[in-house]
């Protein structure tokens, strides 16, 4: 007589139907798990700026099936200039396209967030189930299951809870002790919108520096509109301030810190009333001992958010729903294990792509003077003549995540390399 051996499937909420949320709903549906995704956005959030891929988040998406439909998305963005305020390129670093070394400022693989999570959404959506317009407002756990308190007043009993709710997660700040302060701050700030594009737009990147420890950055992503990014060092109170404020006040703020800037900065300032969006942030990563406390987790952002500097956010929110749902399904009837696994898997991953961002080296990029603005173009300048950009991206070794390798877990359905580029 032969013992059939029954999986455990679990009832999983994953709070939050960002990047990182589509993505787990797409592992942990495929390890029989029965998913639901709750966003507090009334429809799926399929907005925002460009976002880029790298190293093993590359991988990642490969592994899912779904790296064709990514490139068919991607956004052409040839390289980066350095501007002066006539908009004239000081120096220009070029994207490493030889599929050999790692990427410069651009990489191979810039795509729109909401293009990621669209494409991310259409290849989970019919395993798991969505609501929309609700969030968690707090929970309730013990030995057997863990309750969620919707901010609707109903509850929900589920097996697992996964907060992938962003850099300000709700889930975290229950999850973790009072007081404590998760957040790792490089003194750095950035609002983001678009623009009507126009004639002069190109598909290089520019960046202009300002007196003041100032960058404005204008990229293009469609025929239609613009990117963008006003970015400034400053600590003060009011700065960190801010991002919590109306979104009127957030750009009087940012208008008042930039309308000497120069360069296009008043169409740019103009263009905040008709943006579809905009979107006003500090630069800084989260750090804390754990990402889980018995059955309720925390993945991507709201786990270790590395920043935009890092340029492995999107990659790691990626490999980390990887790592979390490849435990779970691999120990469904061990969570305890599932969870110790996920952290001890995941964490030199991450540790290696936080200390990328290196605040010396970020405010050598966002000079105080003109002078030192001069500097660092000429320097810049010299470089690229020399081709060391270039030769560095291609012979280099390892990509921003180091030689950390992505596991395999045998119970899901993956395409190798060679499958997913045949």
């Amino acid at each position: 007589m032969t013992n059939k051996i029954t999986k455990c499937s679990l009832r999983i909420l994953v709070a939050g139907g960002g990047v990182t949320g589509q993505a787990l709903a797409f592992w942990l549906t495929r390890g029989g798990h029965q998913v639901t995704v709750i966003e507090r956005f009334p429809a799926l959030r399929a907005s925002g700026a460009q976002v880029d891929l790298r190293g093993q988040g590359i991988e990642a998406v490969e592994r899912m099936g779904l790296l064709d439909t990514v490139r068919s998305r991607l956004v052409d963005e040839a390289g980066v200039a350095f501007v002066n305020s006539r908009g004239k390129p000081k120096a220009t670093i070029m994207a490493n396209t030889s599929g050999k070394g790692r990427q410069t400022l651009t990489s191979e693989y810039e795509i729109m967030r909401g293009d990621l999570v669209r494409i991310l959404h259409d290849a989970a959506k019919d395993g798991a189930a969505y609501v929309f317009g609700k969030s968690v407002d707090g929970f309730d756990q013990d030995d057997r299951q863990v309750t969620a308190h919707f901010s609707d007043g109903t509850s929900g009993a589920y097996d697992v809870l996964i907060g992938a709710d962003g850099q300000g997660s709700r889930i975290r700040r229950a999850l973790l002790p009072e007081g404590f302060d998760p957040y790792w701050r490089v003194g750095i700030h950035m609002a983001y919108w678009f623009v009507p594009r126009i004639a002069s737009d190109s598909n290089i990147r520019d960046t202009y520096m300002v007196p003041g420890g100032r960058q404005i950055m204008r990229r293009s992503h469609d025929p239609a509109e613009t990117q963008v990014y006003f970015v400034m060092r400053e600590e003060s109170a009011e700065a960190s301030a801010i991002h919590r404020a109306p979104v009127e006040r957030q750009q009087d703020f940012w208008a008042g810190r930039f309308r000497d800037a120069g360069w296009q900065t008043e169409r740019f300032i103009a263009g905040m009333e008709t943006s579809p969006f905009f979107y006003s942030q500090e630069i800084a990563q989260v750090r804390t001992a754990t990402w889980s406390q018995g059955r309720v987790a925390l993945a991507g952002d709201a786990a270790h958010c590395a920043s935009p500097y890092s340029g492995m956010g999107i990659s790691g929110g990626l490999v980390g729903a990887y790592v979390l749902a490849g435990e779970i399904n691999r120990h469904a009837d061990d969570l305890p294990t599932a969870l110790a696994n996920y952290d001890s898997v995941l964490r030199p991953f991450i540790d290696e792509i936080q200390a990328q961002v290196n605040p010396r080296l970020l405010r050598v990029g966002m000079p105080m003077n003109k002078r030192a603005i001069s500097a660092f173009q000429a320097v810049t300048a010299l470089a690229c003549l020399l081709r060391i950009p270039d030769l560095t991206a291609r012979f280099a070794k390892e990509e921003r995540g180091g030689d950390w390798q992505l596991p395999d877990y045998p119970s899901l359905p993956q395409r190798s390399r060679v499958e997913a580029s045949s």
